[in-house]
């Protein structure tokens, strides 16, 4: 199991605008049909980047991993 899914879904709420701003052509509306599952957002992006599958699985991944490192957690 990836576990930047469990991190992207645990703390979702937090995440969310974070989230926003890192991708800024998701919608209110796309963040807020999202629950934090990874495999949704990487869907999203793929509809409102054009990135393939693993294009977004990469981005999500090294976006968490920055995100981690930055707030001085392991991501």
């Amino acid at each position: 199991m990836d576990p930047t899914k469990d991190i992207l879904q645990g703390k979702w709420p937090e995440l969310k605008g974070q989230v926003q701003q890192q991708w800024s052509s998701l919608t209110d509306e796309d963040i807020a049909e999202l629950s934090g599952k990874a495999e949704e957002l990487a869907g999203v992006l793929q509809q409102r980047y054009r990135y393939g599958r693993v294009e977004a699985d990469m981005e999500i991944r090294n976006w968490l991993r920055h995100h981690g490192k930055a707030n001085g957690a392991k991501a």
